[in-house]
């Protein structure tokens, strides 16, 4: 393992210094502001960002009502079903007609309105179970459903909650905030918040940030560049050496983004607001299938997605293979929604390659076992991403620049 290592090590400094040799320093800390803002006095996705308050204070003003009674369970739902649908529509409406908002504004002002979205999804279905066991005056209060169970003598320091003492600013706040999209009466705390921790999973997201910035610009922009025009002659041949070569950047900005999200930035939010939970992800390297990737790559997500969404479609006499579909059919929307939205282009690539993920996870369970499923993991990873990249790039551009497009082919 260690000569094949060391080889790896090798491969990846020759292909930096040829970068380097070939285009020079690219790196521009100064760019990345224009990514997110047009204009300096203009913060329009911050302000979009600033507009998410109005639907968290909707939702609670709504479990007030119904926590008193003074609505019923069917009007509270409604008034549910306009404000989800709202959080979904009016940041689309905003960033499709508002030509100031960049692309990459938009994906983090549409970001933040997604979270909000399953937050206060969960956040419905949690309250309106803790109210269908008040009505039936059950004894104790299931914990599988996210409300209270009695407090033991190792968390006395801790403040209980029970309903409806949980309809409060704060409460809902701090979830809004917290790491999780499920949402839970009591959620389990750390004693302190340790400085050092804090401080180091601070470095990292200021390190990693600067490193995923410096490696778009200096290693994988110039061979999005190239491949355009490949891409509009339909080479086939440079189509598949660019997308090869793009593949190695690709991932390896993957994996920096994957730790500085869900291992530094999410530990981070954790420590400071003291939330016990911190399984983020599993051991989702070691996948032999298709599933087990997406069950354990991304923690929040599976067990919002497992409570409030599988598990409901089971109950209602639903089939796993329907269930497990409609779950990626949720996913797919969302990766588009994210993508497109902010490109202000429809092409459903995102959408498309989630569900592709159907087939190719029978195809893996089925006939890969052991280290040949790990394997096809890693390649439906590595070679998956670059593709909808290319198409997405390709596609921006011809829709935004097609007077532009005399790229140079110096490959």
């Amino acid at each position: 393992m260690r000569p094949l290592r060391q080889n790896e090590v090798l491969s990846n400094a020759r292909l930096f210094l040829e970068n380097l040799l070939r285009y020079g320093i690219l790196v521009d800390p100064i760019q990345v502001v224009s990514l997110f803002l047009k204009d300096p006095y203009s913060w329009p996705a911050a302000c979009l960002v600033i507009v998410c308050n109005a639907f968290i204070l909707v939702a609670l003003y709504t479990e007030r009502k119904l926590a008193m009674g003074s609505i019923s369970e069917k009007v509270g739902l409604l008034i549910y079903i306009f404000n989800l649908t709202i959080i979904l529509c009016f940041p689309m409406v905003v960033v499709l007609k508002l030509p100031s908002i960049t692309p990459v504004g938009g994906a983090f002002a549409l970001g933040i309105y997604t979270i909000l979205f399953l937050k206060l999804y969960s956040y419905k279905d949690v309250n309106k179970w803790c109210r269908e066991r008040t009505q039936a005056k059950a004894r104790s209060l299931s914990r599988s459903l996210s409300c209270p169970s009695p407090p033991s003598t190792s968390s006395s320091m801790q403040s209980y909650v029970s309903y409806p003492g949980n309809l409060s600013l704060r409460d809902i706040y701090y979830f809004v905030f917290a790491p999780t999209l499920c949402y839970e009466l009591n959620f389990p705390r750390s004693e302190s918040i340790r400085m050092g921790f804090l401080l180091r999973r601070l470095f990292e997201m200021l390190l990693l940030t600067q490193l995923l910035v410096g490696l778009t610009q200096q290693w994988m922009v110039p061979i999005i560049r190239s491949s355009m025009k490949p891409l509009q002659e339909m080479d086939y041949t440079r189509m598949t050496e660019r997308l090869l070569r793009l593949a190695v950047p690709n991932h390896l900005l993957w994996l920096i983004f994957f730790y500085s999200f869900f291992h530094s930035s999410m530990n981070f939010m954790a420590e400071l607001l003291r939330f016990g939970d911190r399984e983020f992800y599993r051991d989702w390297w070691n996948s032999e299938t298709i599933t087990y990737f997406w069950q354990n790559w991304n923690i929040p997500v599976h067990k919002w997605c497992l409570r409030h969404f599988y598990k409901p479609l089971l109950r209602r006499g639903a089939g796993k293979l329907l269930s497990q579909s409609a779950v990626f059919f949720a996913s797919a929307f969302f990766h588009e929604y994210l993508v497109s939205v902010p490109l202000r282009m429809f092409r459903l690539w995102a959408f498309m390659g989630m569900m592709a993920q159907i087939p190719l996870a029978w195809l893996v369970s089925r006939f890969l076992r052991g280290n040949y499923g790990n394997a096809a993991v890693w390649l439906s990873l590595i070679i998956g991403q670059p593709i909808a990249v290319l198409m997405y790039v390709h596609d921006y551009y011809v829709t935004n620049h097609q007077d532009d497009l005399t790229i140079n082919e110096d490959l």
